[in-house]
């Protein structure tokens, strides 16, 4: 038996998310799925697993919250259950960046989708920047991304600041697991002042599911976070060493 893993997200205006958490954690818990959901006022993180009927279940559940039909979802297969419990958590961001007044929701930079991305960071004016920490650059990333060698998402603002005008004049362009880390790093960009900021539609694991590995500019593999450790083109599972080729 394979499981059906669901990453998701999506920014929305969440009046009381407290309210939201015990009927989704006991409709998670009804169909079998088990994971990490992380609820906030700005919207709602996470990835889940489960039967290929009990993920569309929840997910038909969460496109149903206000504000989520546009939920953001990439699907993918593990041979075994990767997580052991169920978690639905009431945080203060979905995605912690600690900048106030960030709202993707409002703006963020230009989306490219996979099969253009390639064209994109081969042009000499593209600066591409690898917006997560420093511990999943060491698993995989593109080649000659820059890695800020953050130890978590809420030190990228600092080092931007430090380095922004290595960049003056250039494309900026940014990528990250599932797209959510980009939606902020690009709208905390827009506010800089930074004109020319876009992000990978889907991030990696968009850019693996529909990018044949023959064209492709990933080296190694992406880390994700659950028992499978990193996966591969085709969103294939790889497990610890053999993502972990880059370090």
């Amino acid at each position: 038996m394979s499981f059906t893993v669901a990453a998701l997200y999506r920014f929305a205006p969440f009046d009381d998310p407290a309210a939201l958490r015990q009927p989704l954690l006991e409709f998670c818990a009804a169909n079998g799925v088990m994971g990490t959901l992380l609820l906030a006022r700005e919207g709602i993180n996470g990835t889940i697993a489960g039967s290929e009927t009990g993920i569309a279940a929840v997910v038909a559940h969460i496109r149903a919250l206000p504000g989520c039909a546009d939920l953001d979802v990439k699907y993918s297969i593990a041979a075994a259950m990767p997580f052991g419990r169920l978690k639905v958590r009431l945080k203060k961001e979905i995605v912690t960046m600690k900048v106030p007044g960030i709202d993707p929701a409002r703006e963020v930079g230009a989306y490219v989708d996979p099969a253009d991305w390639n064209a994109l960071v081969d042009d000499p004016d593209t600066v591409l920047i690898d917006t997560r920490n420093d511990f999943e650059v060491g698993y995989g990333s593109f080649d000659g991304a820059i890695n800020p060698r953050t130890r978590s998402f809420g030190d990228f603002p600092d080092w931007w600041r430090a380095n922004a005008d290595r960049f003056a004049g250039k494309r900026v362009a940014m990528f990250c697991t599932g797209g959510i880390r980009c939606e902020k790093s690009t709208a905390f960009l827009k506010r800089e002042g930074v004109a020319d900021v876009v992000h990978l539609k889907g991030g990696i694991l968009a850019y693996l599911e529909q990018v044949p590995e023959a064209e492709s500019r990933w080296q190694g593999g992406c880390f994700v976070f659950d028992e499978r450790v990193s996966i591969g083109h085709g969103l294939v599972e790889m497990g610890e060493k053999e993502g972990h080729e880059l370090r």
